[in-house]
């Protein structure tokens, strides 16, 4: 088989869109984001990529906290919405149910299956991007996405995104067991 070659400018295949929230001027403001991923173990951390001049950013700023909301495909209206408009011009406080949790800084989406709340730990600060560090504080499920005690990733329904030809994506089919499938590779080997 041949190769393309891409050059530099390529996205993770796929990324789950999520919904940062920060209070912003006194109101809950989000923000669709997919340049996410967990950084830490323990404790649990989660890294976040904001371009510079976002409005969002500067809530996380001030307050030091920050949730990550993970819509369902049902919500792809909203999650795309909440990208093309700006909190600085566009009040996006009213557009969900919103609840807050331990934090009480850190503005969290009802409608959302999985929903995490932070605390700012770090911001690393790149040419275009800025990484926020957050440490998780907690996290809020729905009951209905739970199979055998677990989150379940198919009543999830998470929202996922490809890059560059901009597209939605819903979840795939089971393949097998992380961490468990290669064993009979390894005892070849």
């Amino acid at each position: 088989m041949s190769k393309v070659n891409l050059g530099r400018n390529v996205s993770i295949y796929p990324m789950p869109v999520t919904l940062v929230g920060a209070m912003v001027d006194g109101k809950p403001n989000f923000m669709a984001v997919a340049w996410i991923c967990r950084a830490n173990a323990a404790p649990p951390m989660l890294v976040v990529s904001l371009n510079k001049p976002r409005h969002t950013a500067k809530g996380i700023r001030e307050n030091g906290t920050f949730s990550v909301n993970f819509p369902g495909a049902n919500m792809a209206e909203q999650a795309d919405y909440c990208g093309l408009v700006s909190g600085k011009e566009t009040d996006k406080s009213g557009l969900f149910d919103v609840f807050f949790g331990t934090l009480k800084t850190a503005p969290m989406i009802k409608s959302c299956p999985l929903c995490i709340e932070c605390t700012l730990k770090e911001i690393h600060e790149l040419p275009t991007n800025d990484l926020y560090i957050g440490e998780i504080v907690s996290s809020y499920a729905e009951e209905s996405c739970f199979s055998e005690g677990k989150l379940d990733i198919r009543k999830m329904n998470p929202l996922l995104l490809s890059m560059p030809d901009n597209r939605y994506w819903k979840v795939g089919d089971y393949v097998g067991i992380a961490w468990s499938m290669g064993r009979s590779l390894k005892e070849v080997k």
